[in-house]
């Protein structure tokens, strides 16, 4: 069994373990307890406040995010002028401190000296041409892999083929940057199978054309048949899995319905941003037809639910406990019967945010090999780095970019 030696970022003392790396991904120092991924989310929160008045510098302002939630658990801000804007004022100042741009050419191999030391990128050009890219240090900032088809399915398994980006822009994202740091022996870190689930109208075309009401009526899959409880609790903590469910889900497609108490729900037309107006019908049965149902198997479900629901005080804006009784799955807050006609429907799927899975770096955001030592000249930030697992912090992935994009330039350079 061979044994490996690390240095702890947090005491700074050397040790050695037995355990290969691959078995203890995340080792605790023996000094002073603490592991890695630990030192990482550490460096994550204690550089928050500082990436915000460094980005300010450049004229980003922030605001409070313009919420689709009705119900939320966690302050969001944003830069005023969205992502856009962010990216637009760092790439002026890009521009002014001589930085060159080359468009339409895709880096696709790392470049190496005798002692492993990573030295430039190979890339292609628009036209199909090798360029050589010789740089002292090489930052990966190419997002993830939700648009590589291969590799979603490679680790998501089949139901990646009901899987689509939350917004076309996702389809660029193809995992380059992983896949060429995970071939010269990169360890990999955060949950390959995962990733950021978003419930979308399949029907639109526009970016982020989610459908946030789910917990106020009942989710049935293609079959018609609940199987998911909607409201665990507030829609915040459990969109995400909630969402990713969908994919395993036959077809790949589930379908909300409502009926006309979603009124009841102030402006529950907010969580709403789909394009396409809901389904609606007179009838459950006839609703089914449009839906392309079962009937009975719907007119079935909705009369289980119905008859699961007790009676309670609704509470539209906060987890109110008015849950179903002996119904499998539970309905756990906001169950009432879905009886008032005309019927509404909204057809679902799970969109990927961003994905988990991408490299292991330090608090420096240097790449770490699978011994744990770092790769002389490779860094990464973004969702190149893999950081979450089965579910992540809410506004934290725009974030995590930009600490440690700022970390891997500031060390890049100073390499």
């Amino acid at each position: 069994m061979p044994i490996y030696e690390y240095r702890c970022e947090a005491c700074g003392k050397r040790s050695t373990s037995l355990l290969p790396s691959y078995s203890s991904p995340d080792p605790p120092c023996p000094h002073c307890g603490k592991p890695a991924l630990r030192r990482l989310v550490s460096t994550f929160a204690t550089e928050a406040g500082t990436i915000m008045k460094w980005l300010r510098k450049f004229g980003i302002k922030f605001g409070a995010l313009a919420s689709y939630l009705l119900t939320t658990s966690a302050p969001r801000l944003m830069p005023i002028g969205g992502g856009l804007a962010l990216i637009e004022a760092l790439h002026a100042h890009a521009m002014k401190s001589g930085v060159d741009f080359h468009y339409e050419t895709t880096a696709h191999e790392l470049l190496r000296d005798e002692a492993g030391a990573v030295t430039g990128v190979l890339a292609r050009d628009a036209n199909g041409t090798s360029r050589r890219f010789a740089a002292r240090s090489t930052v990966l900032a190419s997002g993830g892999f939700e648009g590589n088809p291969e590799m979603l399915t490679h680790y998501l398994g089949p139901q990646a083929q009901y899987i689509r980006p939350v917004a076309l822009g996702g389809y660029y994202n193809k995992g380059e940057g992983i896949r060429m740091a995970l071939a010269i022996g990169a360890a990999p870190a955060g949950d390959y199978g995962s990733y950021h689930a978003e419930p979308v109208d399949p029907r639109s075309r526009q970016a982020e054309a989610i459908i946030m009401c789910f917990p106020y009526g009942i989710l049935v899959n293609a079959l018609g048949k609940r199987f998911i409880d909607e409201s665990p609790e507030a829609v915040d903590n459990n969109y995400d899995p909630i969402s990713r469910s969908f994919s395993e889900q036959p077809k790949g497609i589930v379908y909300l319905i409502l009926d006309q108490g979603i009124h009841d729900v102030p402006n529950w037309r907010k969580s709403v941003r789909t394009d396409q107006p809901p389904i609606e019908a007179a009838t459950i049965g006839e609703l089914a037809a449009k839906l392309g149902l079962p009937a009975d198997n719907l007119s079935a479900t909705v009369a289980t639910y119905n008859a699961a629901c007790r009676p309670g005080t609704f509470k539209p804006l906060e987890v109110d406990d008015l849950a179903t009784v002996a119904l499998d799955p539970p309905k756990s807050n906001w169950a009432r019967p879905i009886k008032l006609a005309p019927y509404m429907a909204y057809p679902i799927i799970s969109t990927v945010c961003f994905t988990f899975g991408g490299l292991k770096v330090d608090s420096k955001a240097r790449v770490l090999d699978g011994d744990g030592r770092p790769i002389k000249g490779l860094f990464a930030a973004g969702e190149t780095v893999g950081l979450y697992y089965q579910v992540y912090t809410g506004a934290t992935s725009v974030l995590k970019g930009a600490v440690f994009g700022r970390l891997a330039g500031t060390n890049a350079a100073a390499a």
